[in-house]
């Protein structure tokens, strides 16, 4: 799925801590989100593990399943 610059709309490029804009040179913070509700998930850490739950009624949300997009500013 390709994500869009909430400022310019040009494709965004994915880095280790989020997405780049080339266009309009502005970083943004990645976001997981539900792959069925598309709203964002809680992050739970424990023990160096990450797990992913919706709090919409979808329960945890596997790792591969994840969607990531820009939190805007």
């Amino acid at each position: 799925m390709s994500q869009h610059c909430p400022a310019c709309q040009q494709p965004l490029s994915a880095t280790d801590s989020g997405f780049h804009c080339p266009s309009c040179a502005r970083d943004y913070d990645a976001e997981a989100r539900c792959p069925d509700c598309q709203q964002p998930l809680q992050v739970l850490k424990a023990c160096g593990a990450v797990d992913y739950f919706c709090q919409h009624g979808h329960g945890l949300i596997s790792k591969k399943r994840v969607q990531f997009a820009p939190l805007s500013p």
